[in-house]
């Protein structure tokens, strides 16, 4: 029986419309997922369930639609999830042809259903509670944790942590980037700042992805993150580049939801080498925190190098294994950094929301090294 109720519109000429596997049509503010495979077309909605991705720009793989945000699947006639997920279902729609036209009814068919879902624990918001500073170290240098060396700047970053720990009665963590298993950032806010989503993407989809104890420790834990490098040809560790990019998902908040995460966090940074360029990695450490909306006590930041000529490494070891200068100067690191802290837990002076204005003016250095 005809439904009464039919909305019917005319898509376009059926033979122009079959030259393209899969198509996002919009129609009004209906956006459809038209697609036409082995005689037959299919429309279903092209509004994703998971994310809201666009349908319609994805691929097919067999009958199925794959969203080209973070590749959830939906039967491309029926709407329905792929198996083991059936449950979710997007909107479907009648199609039919009447001389030569492909006309769709936009009154569904079939209603979307989202299947109930646990919200990962990293979607919360968590008040601070009530303790002493926490300090939490980053230790971002590559050795192999079954066969230790000695790591200068993880070797501050040890002393930092014992000073805040042992002296001034805080409470301390130490993550080893090394030594966690996570995967490199894939490149979802080039596809739409959208598709960059909190939780990562990953995180959400990769219950082995390590890289949520560093959002766990980063966002809700710690209130001063020491962050130790050694330099790397000029450069930070590429552990710290490949935790920073998986970071992005964290400034993206600010940029599409106008969200603050990092609320009264203090970061202070070490960075030592073998050969020089100290200003040029403090300068991108300190621009990348900023735009996580973190601040910086006086002096953030302690460094050691004996320069471009200095190959005898093992020489370097001993000097900073031997240095008193440098060891006091990583606790009054420390110092600073937690002194400053407590100022901003006292006072909660850091914003959740920064405005239209302030969005707009930030965002550009992390955005554009986003970029593909």
């Amino acid at each position: 029986m005809p439904d009464p109720d039919a909305q019917w519109h005319d898509l376009g000429p059926v033979e122009e419309l079959r030259r393209r596997p899969l198509q996002q049509i919009t129609v009004g503010r209906t956006a459809l997922a038209l697609s036409y495979r082995e005689g037959r077309f299919g429309a279903i909605s092209g509004v994703c369930n998971h994310a809201a991705g666009p349908l319609g720009d994805g691929r097919l793989d067999a009958d199925f639609v794959v969203c080209p945000w973070h590749n959830w699947k939906f039967h491309r006639v029926e709407g329905h999830g792929e198996p083991g997920f059936e449950e979710d279902r997007v909107p479907k729609h009648e199609v039919k042809e009447e001389d030569g036209r492909l006309l769709v009814n936009l009154r569904p068919a079939v209603k979307r259903h989202k299947a109930p879902h646990d919200p990962h624990p990293l979607a919360r918001r968590e008040p601070r509670a009530p303790g002493p500073v926490r300090v939490l170290g980053i230790s971002t240098t590559a050795m192999d944790r079954a066969n230790p060396r000695y790591s200068t700047s993880e070797a501050l970053l040890e002393t930092a942590l014992a000073h805040a720990r042992d002296r001034l009665g805080l409470d301390t963590r130490l993550l080893h980037l090394s030594g966690l298993r996570f995967r490199q950032c894939e490149g979802y806010y080039s596809k739409s700042a959208h598709a960059c989503t909190w939780p990562c993407s990953i995180t959400q989809m990769d219950p082995e992805d390590q890289m949520e104890q560093v959002y766990e420790g980063i966002v809700f834990w710690g209130d001063v993150i020491l962050v130790a490098t050694p330099i790397r040809w000029g450069a930070a560790s590429a552990l710290y580049y490949k935790m920073a990019e998986r970071l992005n998902c964290v400034q993206n908040q600010i940029t599409i939801r106008d969200r603050v995460m990092l609320r009264n966090k203090v970061v202070s940074f070490i960075i030592t080498g073998g050969q020089d360029n100290v200003q040029a990695v403090a300068g991108q450490l300190l621009t990348f925190y900023a735009e996580l909306g973190c601040v910086f006590p006086q002096f953030p930041f302690i460094a050691h190098s004996r320069g471009w000529e200095a190959e005898d490494m093992e020489r370097n070891v001993a000097i900073v294994r031997a240095s008193t200068e440098l060891h006091d100067a990583a606790r009054q690191l420390t110092e600073r950094a937690a002194a400053m802290a407590q100022v901003l837990l006292e006072r909660d002076v850091c914003p959740e929301r920064i405005g239209r204005a302030g969005r707009k003016a930030s965002g550009g250095v992390l955005k554009a090294a986003a970029e593909e």
